[in-house]
């Protein structure tokens, strides 16, 4: 298979970096345990405190400062299904990393990466963690298998109960395997933390759309007692501009999705235009750049500082040599034969206007709910997420659960974990008390 690379300058030097390569590379166990080392072990630690999912860094960051690392490794898996993927790309510094003691003194722990190397030893050492009992009590099915599915998974497994994930494409992880590129989230992290969850005993039924290829109803006449909806948010949302219907406009969820299938196999030729400011936006422009664009410029309404970008991501993007205009919007996308040729954008000034050249342009601005009265009648919001308690995933239907970015509208993947916890243990309460009325 060939490899399309991306050479820069950065710091006087010419660099070559890989679509497949990852951007930051994790400790060895020296590094490791310098860094633990570095830990004040707050009695009352604020790091566990700013971990939505309650991945338990002070006890992880302890075991590993005592060279406990089957101890870190079973204390990162038993709060956290995908706690590999959580540690590439949940944002830290704006959680457990910014509540951490140390920031006062010089520098927060850098817990991600150590909750990284916890899982990489956990792997190589192929140290196992974490059984499931006999699967002796109800049927469950998860839709979709994205981190809010593959939590909720794991937890009823763990407590006993025979679990099928459903799953439309051909491979599993959701937005974790078809959303993220791989210098920020290796597809074998991805794997690991899916294998760890098949090892429980939880089924995957890969090219099934459930509302299209089987109906809740159908899947209530094989037993199953109970429903999770995780299926995410996986239509683009609609632009107004003029000449969007020209060939060479595409839309992040698409583009992310072909390169990661392609797995660094595709070339993308000549110039490159990425309208949005969140991280989706500098995955699409790191992705271009990486799969060989001659340049690639993002278009941002805002300031810099209002993008909702993480600022690893823009530092990320910005190494690789992409420009950024800030305070611009789409006004038209002009073409000629049918083809793109270029982005006109106006100021948010009033004034201010901006002409590129491109053949390509990716509107990265989001992503919509598709229609999920498919699956079920469940109640929903204006914007077409799931209504429900956000806390516990009770819908409107009985028995029908929901969590993850198709409730929340889009959030992290630490988030998506916190909630996949919460709803699996309603889940379990539901059942049990179905299970003593019978």
């Amino acid at each position: 298979m060939s490899k399309v690379t991306s050479k820069n300058q950065l710091q006087g030097k010419e660099i070559e970096r890989d679509y497949l390569d990852e951007a930051v590379h994790g400790y060895n166990l020296r590094t490791a345990m310098e860094e633990a080392a570095r830990c004040v072990l707050c009695y009352d630690a604020p790091c566990s405190k700013g971990c939505p999912s309650n991945t338990r860094p002070a006890d992880f960051i302890r075991s590993i400062r005592f060279r406990n690392l089957k101890g870190a490794a079973a204390i990162i898996r038993e709060a956290n299904a995908l706690g590999g993927c959580t540690a590439k790309v949940c944002p830290y510094d704006r959680m457990c990393e910014e509540a951490c003691s140390r920031t006062g003194i010089d520098r927060p722990i850098q817990i991600g990466r150590l909750q990284a190397f916890a899982v990489a030893m956990e792997r190589e050492y192929n140290m196992d963690v974490l059984k499931a009992p006999k699967a002796d009590k109800e049927k469950v099915a998860c839709i979709g298998s994205g981190p809010a599915s593959l939590t909720v998974a794991q937890r009823l497994a763990l407590g006993g109960y025979q679990v099928t994930i459903f799953e439309e494409f051909d491979k599993a992880g959701g937005v974790l395997t078809y959303g993220i590129i791989p210098p920020r989230l290796p597809q074998d992290v991805v794997d690991y933390d899916i294998k760890k969850i098949k090892d429980l005993g939880v089924e995957f039924v890969m090219n099934t759309k459930v509302g299209r290829d089987v109906t809740i109803e159908q899947l209530k006449e094989k037993g199953y007692k109970a429903f999770f909806i995780g299926t995410g948010l996986w239509k683009s949302k609609e632009v107004d501009v003029k000449g969007t219907e020209l060939q060479g406009v595409t839309y992040a969820v698409d583009f992310l999705k072909k390169a990661r299938s392609a797995n660094g196999d595709w070339k993308i030729d000549g110039e490159v235009i990425v309208i949005g400011g969140g991280d989706v936006a500098m995955d699409c422009a790191a992705t271009a750049k990486l799969l060989g664009a001659e340049r690639v410029t993002i278009v941002y309404r805002r300031t810099i500082q209002e993008a909702p970008a993480d600022i690893a991501e823009l530092e990320y993007v910005q190494a690789l040599g992409v420009s950024i205009f800030t305070k611009f919007k789409p006004q038209e996308i002009v073409g000629e034969n049918g083809k793109v040729t270029g982005l006109i954008a106006e100021g948010t000034d009033d004034f201010s206007q901006l002409k590129l050249k491109a053949n390509h342009i990716i509107f990265a601005i989001g992503q919509d709910a598709e229609d999920m009265n498919k699956i079920a009648p469940v109640e929903l919001n204006p914007n077409g997420t799931i209504a429900c308690d956000i806390n516990k995933g009770f819908t409107n239907i009985d028995g029908i659960f929901a969590a993850g970015d198709i409730v929340n509208g889009g959030k992290t993947v630490n988030e998506a974990v916190a909630a996949g916890k919460a709803v699996a243990e309603s889940i379990i309460k539901y059942l049990t008390k179905k299970e003593g009325v019978n």
